[in-house]
């Protein structure tokens, strides 16, 4: 049967494609939450958050993902690789040039 088939193939796509969302919900949480961790800890404002997490990421050749994973669990665990923690101090510290430069601007 022709339709069986095409059935069963399209149960397959539908449940990969829901497995690939559920994925993607609980990486935009731990990223998230990885913003959080970088405002807190760099003393930053919101928007900068992701700014720094982006800049983390591109420096350590690190996927998102991962570093958001590394960042969520430092506080409990008090380990950070030595990389990221490098990239993660730098960023911080462009953020707060940036962000003095321009309050200071006229």
């Amino acid at each position: 049967m022709p339709g069986c088939d095409e059935d069963t193939n399209r149960l397959a796509a539908l449940e990969e494609e829901v497995a690939q969302l559920r994925e993607a919900v609980v990486s935009h949480a731990v990223i998230d939450q990885a913003i959080g961790v970088v405002i807190s800890v760099g003393g930053l404002k919101p928007e900068q958050g992701w700014d720094v997490l982006r800049e983390v990421t591109q420096h350590t050749n690190i996927k998102l993902r991962e570093v958001a994973h590394c960042l969520v669990h430092w506080p409990s665990t008090g380990q950070l690789p030595a990389g990221v923690r490098r990239a993660l101090s730098a960023a911080v510290a462009r953020a707060r040039h940036a962000a003095a430069l321009g309050e200071n601007a006229p």
